[in-house]
C-alpha cells in the first residue's frame, strides 16, 4: 500500500496508520499474521507489530497464536454515527445499494393505523400511475411491505386490525377474505418476505422483507417493485437482494440503538405525511 503524503500539519500520521492497520482486516481477511498485516498496509513489521499490539491492549484486537483477529469492540467506533441518525437516514444508503444492483426502484416504510407510510425512497422510473414519495400513504393489507408489517403483529392486534380495515378490492387480484389474507401473512411469517402481485395496481409487482430492531420485533419494511412477470413470477435472486438488504438494515438498527427498540424514529409517520 501506497503511502500518501501528510495533507497538512494537523495531520496525524500515527492516528491514520492505526485506522490504517484495523481496516486492513475484511471479508476475505479476517485472521491475519503480523507480516500479512504489513503486507496489506505497507508498514514495517515493527511498527505494525507496534499498532496491533496497542491495539490489542485497547481491546479492538485480539491474538490467537500468531494470527490477529478483530474484536466485536471495533463496532464501537460507528456506533456514535449510527446513533445519530434515523430511521429513514439508516435505511436510505441500503436502498440506494439495492436499487444500483437490481435496476428497481426500492422503499421503506412503517405501519400507521391500517396504512404503511413511506419513510424512504429510491426510484429509477416510474411504472405506477400514482407517483410515490416520502409521506405516501398505501393501504398495508394490499402491499409487500404492509404484508411483512402485519405478519409480525401479535394475534390480537391483527385481530383489531382486519376487524377495522375494509379489505376493498384494489384491483381484480387484491385478497379480499380475511381468511385467505391471515394464511398469506401465515406464509409471509414463516418465510421471512412477502411478495404482491397486481394488488395494489395492475402490472405491478413487489417483494419485501422486514427491518427488525434489537430485541427482533419488526419495526419497518424495504421492498423493491417492478413490472408484473406473469406466471414465472419474480426473479430469484430479487428475494435474496431484499432480504440481504433488510438484514443489513437490521443490523445498522442493532448497532445504533441497542438499548432501545424501534427508538430510532427520526421520521415517525406521523411527521411523514
Amino acid at each position: 500500500m501506497t503511502e500518501r503524503p501528510p495533507p497538512g500539519e494537523m495531520f496525524v500520521q500515527s492516528l491514520a496508520r492505526g485506522l490504517e492497520v484495523i481496516t486492513s482486516f475484511d471479508a476475505e481477511h479476517t485472521s491475519m499474521t503480523l507480516s500479512e498485516v504489513a503486507g496489506r498496509t505497507g508498514l514495517s513489521r515493527a511498527t505494525a507489530r507496534r499498532f496491533l499490539h496497542t491495539l490489542r491492549e485497547l481491546g479492538y484486537v485480539r491474538l490467537d497464536g500468531a494470527r490477529f483477529t478483530l474484536t466485536p469492540q471495533v463496532l464501537r467506533l460507528g456506533t456514535a454515527y449510527l446513533s445519530g441518525l434515523g430511521l429513514p437516514q439508516l435505511v436510505q444508503p441500503h436502498l440506494e445499494r439495492l436499487t444500483a444492483l437490481v435496476g428497481e426502484s426500492s422503499s421503506g416504510a412503517v405501519l400507521d393505523g391500517s396504512d404503511i407510510v413511506y419513510v424512504a425512497r429510491v426510484a429509477t422510473r416510474r411504472i405506477m400511475t400514482v407517483g410515490i414519495s416520502v409521506g405516501t400513504r398505501f393501504p398495508a393489507y394490499a402491499t409487500s411491505m404492509g404484508r411483512v408489517l402485519l405478519a409480525d403483529l401479535a394475534p390480537d392486534a391483527l385481530d383489531d386490525h382486519l376487524a377495522a380495515t375494509p379489505l376493498v378490492a384494489i384491483t381484480e387480484h387484491t385478497l379480499r377474505e380475511p381468511a385467505a389474507l391471515r394464511a398469506e401473512l401465515a406464509r409471509v411469517r414463516e418465510r421471512g418476505w412477502a411478495v404482491v402481485d397486481q394488488e395494489l395496481e395492475a402490472g405491478l409487482c413487489s417483494v419485501a422483507a422486514p427491518v427488525r430492531d434489537s430485541s427482533g420485533t419488526v419495526v419497518a419494511a424495504i421492498n423493491i417493485s417492478t413490472s408484473s412477470r406473469g406466471p414465472g413470477g419474480l426473479p430469484e435472486a430479487y428475494v435474496g437482494h431484499v432480504v440481504d438488504a433488510a438484514r443489513a438494515v437490521s443490523a445498522d438498527l442493532a448497532h445504533a440503538a441497542p438499548d432501545a427498540p424501534g427508538g430510532l424514529t427520526a421520521r415517525g409517520p406521523g411527521d411523514a405525511t
